[in-house]
């Protein structure tokens, strides 16, 4: 089971705030929903960053979240010798999922969206 940890966001959400010079004068409004290691008190917010946390149990504002059962497929009840061999398997999950447009478009968007007027509407 994956175990996630205030400890190691902390360096994800540092590094990021490198990455994109985030600071004092180049803010960044980061909307994440309430996973355990994002509204711990050991979290470290880097200056410059701030975090909006969304309704629990609301998909519509995350409708990726829909997407993870669909892409769990290619690696449930596998193991992976390496991090690179997990990669690859889901990059090729994802590059068939990326032309199920129906199956996309029926877990992500809602009827409530505004709709485009080209062939594939991109809900996420």
């Amino acid at each position: 089971m994956l175990d996630v940890r205030t400890d190691i966001f902390n360096l994800v959400l540092a590094d990021f705030a490198k990455h994109f010079q985030v600071g004092k004068n180049n803010r960044i409004i980061l909307a994440m929903d309430q996973a355990g290691w994002h509204t711990s008190h050991e979290l470290e917010v880097p200056e410059g960053i701030h975090i909006i946390l969304m309704p629990s149990h609301s998909p519509e504002l995350q409708p990726a979240e829909r997407l993870w059962p669909v892409t769990n497929e290619a690696i449930a009840n596998q193991s992976f010798d390496s991090l690179d061999e997990l990669e690859e398997v889901l990059f090729q999950r994802c590059k068939v999922l990326s032309n199920e447009h129906d199956l996309i478009r029926g877990l992500t968007c809602y009827h409530w969206w505004p709709q485009t007027n080209s062939q594939v509407t991109v809900c996420i």
